[in-house]
């Protein structure tokens, strides 16, 4: 079987076998994830202080089990002196499952306060590189780092980290408190502790590399699913649903075996961790026996029953901290992981982000100048250059040029000749290397976004539409439009003329990306939101591309009408929409080379 291609992180950069089993990197990632931990330090510090305490009544519990065994066996003594030890013993023990549950709840509150960071910070990087970058990479991918990849840290943050604590500090508490009755049994011990993190360092990092290529391998193919799930009717008719279910099949058997390659790791760390445990347990107990036969005398008293039970009852619980920690040491090899491919999302080349500590508080976009009033917006390009594909690709050369307000002007030109990049660029979507971009004199930068959007309408040349009602559509632009505003609306971009037919009018449901309607349908249903919106500035992509030139004509009309007295902005292929613009711009190659009055 073929094997997937070499994982690949989100912004298209291959990774090496080097990268995968580079321990610097390894500590480069934790030392990220450690910084966004600082928020929700105080909840991790409930963590380890309930974990703390938990581990300092096991050693009280020990101990007061095995004074009632001796009480018993050794001093013959009946119930009435056992009431006193057995009832300190079962408050003990209830305490323990008290901080057990209150250490996770602090644990799970800390991973939810960092993912909930993280999650916005990751969804303002997405924002911030704007709709071209988004376009370029699969959704699917993109979706994976929202919510899987972010969801990996859980384990890390609510489990791994208090465990990590509690696998210091418990453990020489414990060997500390053995030292204090049997220091022969705490030299068993401290001889096999160290041997411990050692192996599992060692497993561990083969642990990292192969939780790496896992989770790049769930994320082409979570990538790879929602691409064939949107073209699936697409791959029905073209009778190519039995190759692609072949080919998913592929993948899925792909992350199947990287998986499985984890699990035996993180399996062999567990086996590691139990096997020298074992050992140092089963030390513990031949010295005790082979004392009590006076086989072995390294002792200058007798060994009583008492202390050579504490040690035993103790003995596998100072392993305890650690095989918890070895439980968990797959959650740090999923975070780390996933860490790698959060930072390339978030650190690099960020336009206009401004710096800051992972850490600090991710405030909202600092507000500009507002947009002066006015009855309409006039606009101004001067010698807007665009690189696209890190400078690689020239998408507007020097563009310059002026809307006068009230205008209706038309940029015309073959496909990727530059028209919806304008229109981008107009909007803030894009930010151009060179040039500005003015709104009724007032450079896009310096203004406030907010007062942006209030003052505009915008039609994509592919719209969305989601699920929900028709009239639901429609109130996207205008949320607070009445009822008859909306059927007004709806009249003038002939939604009427279909919904009539509906089983309930405007009230009718669609299905996500506006399932249930045609092309021309779905376009007329956001030529209507534009209507609705009642801004005195429109920028229209294509209005018209899916109308019959009897529907086209009767909606330019009515689209005439409705931007009388404000600015609009089309760009189209149409010969009809060009012929109601005052003013047309023609684009070659992201330049423009021609302008027509009319």
């Amino acid at each position: 079987m073929t094997d997937l291609p070499p994982p690949e992180s989100l912004e298209g950069r291959r990774l090496s076998p080097t990268e995968l089993r580079d321990p610097d990197l390894g500590r480069r990632n934790g030392a990220w994830l450690r910084g966004w931990a600082r928020p929700a330090r105080g909840a991790l510090a409930a963590a380890v202080a309930c974990g703390a305490l938990g581990g300092l009544l096991l050693i009280v519990q020990a101990f007061l089990l095995a004074a009632a065994i001796h009480l018993v066996v050794v001093m013959q003594r009946g119930p009435e002196a056992l009431w006193p030890l057995l009832a300190v013993l079962l408050l003990v023990i209830a305490l323990r499952a008290l901080l057990h549950w209150a250490g996770e709840r602090a644990g799970a509150r800390a991973a939810t306060l960092v993912k909930q960071r993280l999650r916005r910070a990751v969804f303002e990087a997405m924002l911030l590189r704007g709709p071209g970058w988004i376009r370029e990479h699969r959704s699917g991918a993109l979706a994976s780092a929202l919510i899987e990849q972010i969801e990996a840290f859980d384990g890390y943050f609510a489990r791994y980290l208090p465990a990590m604590a509690l696998a210091v500090f418990l453990p020489a508490a414990m060997v500390v408190a053995i030292l204090s009755r049997e220091p022969v049994v705490a030299l068993l011990l401290l001889a096999t502790l160290p041997l411990i993190p050692l192996f599992m360092a060692l497993v561990g990092m083969g642990a990292a590399a192969s939780s790496r290529r896992q989770l790049q391998a769930l994320t082409r193919m979570g990538g790879h699913f929602v691409e064939r799930l949107r073209g699936l009717a697409t791959l029905k008719l073209y009778g190519r649903a039995e190759a692609e279910l072949e080919e998913v099949r592929r993948v899925t058997d792909g992350v199947r075996s990287r998986t499985l390659a984890v699990l035996r790791i993180a399996f062999l760390s567990s086996a590691v961790l139990e096997f020298f445990a074992a050992l140092a347990v089963a030390g513990v107990a031949l010295y005790l026996g082979l004392s009590y036969l006076g086989l072995l005398t390294l002792r200058t008293a007798p060994l009583s029953l008492e202390v050579g039970l504490f040690c035993l009852l103790l003995a596998p619980d100072v392993y305890l901290p650690l095989r918890n920690l070895a439980t968990h040491y797959h959650d740090r090899a999923s975070a780390l992981a996933a860490a790698e491919e959060l930072r390339t999302l978030l650190e690099s080349d960020l336009p206009q982000a401004p710096a800051r500590h992972p850490t600090a508080p991710l405030a909202a976009a600092q507000p500009g100048r507002p947009l002066p009033q006015a009855e309409a917006i006039g606009l101004s390009l001067d010698d807007v250059t665009l690189r696209l594909g890190a400078g690689e690709r020239i998408a507007l050369d020097g563009v310059s040029f002026s809307v006068a307000p009230g205008e209706i002007l038309a940029l015309a030109g073959p496909s990727g000749s530059g028209k919806t990049t304008v229109l981008e660029v107009i909007l803030g979507l894009r930010q151009p290397q060179q040039g500005s971009v003015l709104w009724n004199g007032v450079p896009l930068a310096d203004l406030d976004p907010a007062s942006l959007r209030a003052r505009l309408a915008y039609m994509s040349q592919r719209p969305h539409l989601f699920h929900g009602t028709l009239a639901q559509n429609l109130r996207l632009f205008n949320p607070d439009a009445s009822d008859a505003q909306v059927e007004a609306a709806a009249r003038a971009a002939g939604v009427l003329d279909f919904a009539a037919e509906l089983p309930q009018g405007l009230d009718t449901p669609l299905g996500e990306r506006g399932f249930g309607l045609s092309g021309g349908q779905a376009q007329r249903l956001a030529l209507a939101r534009v209507f609705l919106r009642q801004a005195p500035l429109l920028l229209l992509d294509e209005p018209t591309a899916h109308l019959d030139r009897a529907t086209e004509a009767a909606l330019l009309e009515r689209l005439a009408s409705h931007a009388r007295g404000r600015t609009l902005v089309i760009a189209t292929h149409s010969p009809a929409v060009i012929a109601m613009a005052s003013r047309v711009l023609h684009l070659a190659e992201g330049r423009i080379v021609a302008e027509e009055q009319r």
